[in-house]
């Protein structure tokens, strides 16, 4: 069994369930906008990922941070209203339907990752 290290960054997953293809594309799209606009420059940040679902229903974007303390640094001091205002707005322009899926704080740490090698035959 072959364990990579694990990684000490910290994750927000944000989950929205949408009504097709053409909703997906465009929540990709107006959320890669919000990052550029108001995340990506903040001390820590690291990426941010987006995943559709093959079946048309679900976006997620997964937001890397490179410690949970710079992730809390970016909620205590950027412009929480005004990047809400820009997601409702994104929200508003899509021409489907997108509702979050999160429930309480959407936010994570890696505990454990499998990675490549040979098969494990052990009972």
């Amino acid at each position: 069994m072959c364990l990579l290290s694990t990684d000490s960054g910290f994750y927000s997953i944000i989950d929205y369930t949408v009504d097709g293809f053409d909703t997906q594309r465009e929540l990709v799209e107006a959320f890669a906008e919000i990052q550029e606009r108001w995340v990506r420059f903040y001390p820590g940040y690291r990426s941010a990922r987006f995943h559709v679902s093959t079946d048309g229903t679900r976006v997620y974007n997964i937001v890397h941070w490179a410690s949970e303390a710079d992730y809390r640094h970016f909620v205590e001091t950027s412009d929480t209203d005004g990047r809400m205002a820009a997601i409702g707005k994104a929200l508003e322009g899509l021409s489907g339907k997108a509702e979050p899926r999160m429930t309480g704080v959407p936010t994570y740490t890696v505990v454990r990752e499998v990675g490549p090698g040979p098969q494990r035959l052990d009972a």
